[in-house]
């Protein structure tokens, strides 16, 4: 190869597979044809080295892999290629270069120069692995076959080749060859549950259903006192038309071990397709009421139930009633209620959901799913109580979840709980990752600025702001907030213009926004345009707080219009408006500026 094409190789030559592992198990059956590495055509040439030479080669070829593992690519093939002139047959250094080749789009002549290396040192079972790798991925299966075969006699302690091999048989659908390397293993490794299901799936494929039922009778007899197996056989007996058969095996199973929950359900299932309907539904009975049947096997039967039912295309009745009967049961496993308010949302039912998520988190606190759903309903129905319960709880139970200090502030906000407001957030902040939200963590400084508002603790609000613009230059809520207070303290006007713009240009139909930004325009003297961004709002289809129609009085004021003034003055005091000066306004039909700042406006509300 010249150096030039070496240059090509990229990074990814790291990345070669081929000495990728398959999951694996012991010796097999040597095919009829002969392998491509047979014992009968492995010609093993070795280089006879004298220590100087054999110095050399290991010299060079560790310096080769040194310059490879720096990514040297051309470097190391060029010493590769001279520890060949050394050692010609040299399968260290033979397998490398063969990667190369792959690397290079060049699979066949990496193949025959893998082939070499396995030649060369067929005791190897990475080189002959990699080979392996190598012929499926050029889609030459019956060399791969034929080298595995070739391999489970060479390395008879080696698993991973019988479980290709068995993989690729099944492929072509050799199921003799299947059949014939399962017995080997089962002769090596003894009868298991898994290869017995196989090779009784090879049987029903070939339609020999004898040897099928045999197979599982087998295991039966292996383990006689292995209930499992028992009614595996049942199953297998039930799925085949042998029904009576099922019948018995699984009778003799309870007669046994009367709470056997998978021979209960299995009987079940007997009832059913043999139909045997009320008996059927009094062995589900049977089993779901059982309190010694394990919860996880309940859960199993139930949701194969929901599905069969949908499929069915039955109403929801039965299940429902069954589901009911359960929970009348005292348990400590909240994954059957779980399962109840899933399928009760799943048919629209939802106001009998919510009962038993009530359930599930009374078993399970720290059931988030639950407490969300029931969290999302108490918001969409503003029931502040309860997202205040369910929150309080919910931060004890999942401390890292920002959802419930989020609505717990919210919610403490809206029932006047100013302390609680600010402490919740703070408990929030604490929990802050790297991977936090940040818009999340600007809304939880943003509420705490509200908070600091209202407590009258302006310079406190204001970093609070600040802090919340830092990690959401857009967060609307903040910016209107914040640059109202600085207006209603009739200070930093530019930075409050400014911050009020955004949210006006981000929302032109906010009949809030548009306010406080005719209100900061106000403030600055600019009457004019003050006034055509509170028209803007007074025409917004949204409800007008009385401190909006009263700040339009005033703005008309201010232009000249003192009719209209008195008249947005009027409905104002209608609306309830607390102003102090308002009354007087109306009264002496004049413009009278609040001596304090005692309205506030928040986002939040």
């Amino acid at each position: 190869m010249k150096k030039r094409d070496i240059r090509h190789l990229s990074a990814c030559l790291w990345g070669i597979a081929l000495i990728g592992l398959l999951a694996a198990c012991g010796s097999v059956r040597r095919s009829a044809r002969p392998s491509v590495t047979s014992q009968a055509d492995r010609s093993i040439v070795r280089d006879t080295l004298s220590a100087e030479q054999q110095r050399k080669y290991d010299y060079f070829y560790l310096e080769a892999m040194r310059l490879k593992m720096q990514r040297k690519y051309d470097a190391a093939f060029d010493l590769l290629q001279h520890c060949l002139r050394i050692s010609p047959h040299a399968s260290s250094a033979l397998y490398e270069v063969a990667q190369y080749y792959v690397a290079l789009k060049q699979p066949e002549r990496g193949e025959a120069i893998l082939e070499q290396a396995v030649r060369h040192a067929p005791d190897n079972y990475w080189y002959s692995q990699g080979l392996v790798n190598l012929y499926l991925q050029q889609q030459e299966t019956d060399k791969a076959i034929a080298l595995l075969e070739d391999m489970t006699a060479r390395f008879p302690d080696k698993l991973d080749p019988v479980y290709s091999l068995l993989d690729l048989y099944n492929r072509q659908e050799k199921y003799d060859d299947v059949l014939a390397l399962l017995n080997q293993l089962e002769a090596k490794l003894g009868k298991s549950e898994q290869m017995s299901m196989e090779k009784f799936r090879i049987y029903v494929q070939q339609q020999d259903k004898a040897n099928a039922f045999k197979e599982i009778e087998s295991l039966v007899a292996e383990y006689p006192k292995d209930t499992r197996y028992q009614v595996l056989l049942g199953d297998v007996y039930l799925d085949n038309g042998k029904k009576e058969e099922a019948y018995g095996v699984y009778r003799n199973v309870l007669d046994a071990e009367p709470d056997n929950a998978a021979a209960l359900y299995s009987l079940a299932n007997y009832y059913e397709q043999t139909g045997q309907t009320e008996r059927y539904e009094r062995q589900l009975d049977t089993l779901l009421l059982n309190k010694k049947v394990e919860p996880e096997v309940k859960l199993d039967v139930m949701r194969r139930l929901i599905v069969r039912n949908e499929q069915t295309g039955k109403d929801s009745t039965r299940v429902i009633t069954l589901f009911d009967r359960i929970m009348e049961q005292d348990t400590d496993d909240a994954n059957m209620p779980m399962l109840y308010a899933q399928y009760l949302l799943s048919k629209g039912m939802n106001t009998q959901a919510w009962p038993v998520l009530e359930r599930v988190i009374q078993i399970d606190p720290t059931n988030t799913a639950a407490r969300m759903t029931l969290l999302g309903e108490a918001v969409r129905q503003e029931d502040y109580e309860g997202i205040i319960r369910l929150c309080e709880a919910g931060v004890e139970s999942n401390p890292d979840m920002q959802e419930f200090y989020f609505y717990l502030a919210i919610a403490y906000n809206q029932a006047e709980r100013t302390d609680e407001v600010i402490a919740t957030c703070r408990k929030a902040l604490t929990h802050l990752t790297p991977k936090s939200n940040k818009e999340v963590v600007s809304d939880f400084y943003a509420i705490m600025g509200d908070a600091y508002h209202l407590k009258a603790m302006d310079e406190a609000a204001y970093q609070a702001y600040d802090s919340a613009l830092v990690y959401n230059p857009n967060n609307i809520g903040a910016l209107n907030n914040y640059a109202y207070y600085l207006s209603l303290e009739r200070k930093h006007l530019d930075k409050a213009e400014e911050m009020s713009y955004k949210t006006v240009k981000a929302e032109p139909q906010n009949a809030t926004y548009l306010d406080t930004y005719a209100w900061i325009l106000f403030e600055k003297g600019n009457y004019v345009q003050a006034r055509l961004y509170i028209d803007q709002a007074m025409k917004s289809d949204e409800e007008k707080s009385a401190e909006v129609v009263e700040h339009c009085g005033d703005i008309y004021y201010m232009v000249g219009e003192v009719e209209e003034a008195v008249g947005y003055w009027k409905q104002a005091l209608e609306l309830g408006s607390e102003s102090k000066t308002l009354r007087q306004k109306i009264e002496q039909r004049k413009y009278i500026r609040e001596p304090d700042k005692t309205t506030t406006k928040d986002e939040h509300e």
